[in-house]
């Protein structure tokens, strides 16, 4: 039954895609919409060839700004939150100033860091730690705060000092709702790199799609966006996968 189930939630989607993709070609094949306007797949499938080695290039610098302020993001989360749930004072402080440095769009935020720190690295970085911490803080902080005084109270009677409380309680307690802001905070990453590229360097997916837009390429313009997804596709569920191997108790109640 579990076997049936788990190729039902496989199929269904997979063939949902395919009817999606068949609707789309048919409808620029037979004309309903302009093929300048909207690319059919099978477009988008020839310019992702076409472009495939460009494409290489330009993914590698979207993924090395993604994946470092991704890793200094979720640092950065990681100890405001333990700093958060430490001291109450803290946690006062910083917690609305955190929720509402959130409001603040993306767009906003691009064009001022490029100012500041020029077309290279950093401003791309910074904007991408600043877009990734917040799900990572807010998703730990939740997670220690949810766990049971009674398991702490008891901890406390076993003479349990602050550190181990931490590491044997609050910690693996936490630790679902942690990927889960990961997840989120990963996605925010690639798509983070783009706008930043969007808006000045030399190499990336987002100078890329700036490029093909201006010259009308709108083939080519699905193709990068196709990839974006597949990109923050494989990244989440790179996290899955580290979610399943820190979290082997969860695995063992499925199973």
């Amino acid at each position: 039954m579990r076997q049936k189930r788990n190729m039902r939630e496989l199929v269904v989607p997979v063939v949902t895609l395919a009817l999606l993709l068949l609707v789309w070609e048919l409808a620029v094949r037979l004309g309903a919409v302009p093929a300048y306007l909207l690319p059919g797949p099978s477009d988008v499938v020839r310019a992702f060839i076409a472009d495939a080695p460009l494409l290489a290039t330009h993914a590698g610098t979207t993924l090395l700004e993604a994946g470092l302020g991704l890793l200094i993001g979720v640092m950065v989360g990681f100890v405001f939150a333990v700093l958060m749930d430490r001291f109450e004072t803290l946690y006062q402080a910083f917690g609305p100033i955190i929720t509402v440095s959130q409001t603040i769009p993306t767009v906003a935020l691009a064009p001022l860091l490029v100012l500041w720190f020029g077309y290279g690295l950093a401003p791309k970085v910074l904007l991408i730690v600043l877009t990734t911490f917040f799900p990572v803080t807010v998703s730990l902080v939740s997670g220690f705060r949810s766990v049971d005084p009674d398991v702490i109270d008891l901890m406390r009677t076993m003479n349990a000092s602050n550190l181990q409380i931490f590491v044997y309680a609050k910690l693996p307690l936490a630790m679902e709702q942690f990927f889960s802001g990961l997840r989120i905070s990963a996605t925010y990453a690639i798509v983070g790199a783009v706008i930043a590229e969007w808006l000045g360097g030399f190499s990336g997916l987002g100078v890329y799609m700036t490029r093909v837009r201006k010259s009308f390429s709108y083939d080519s313009m699905f193709a990068v966006i196709t990839l974006i997804s597949l990109l923050s596709l494989a990244l989440m569920k790179g996290i899955d996968l580290l979610a399943r191997a820190c979290m082997p108790w969860q695995r063992d109640g499925r199973e």
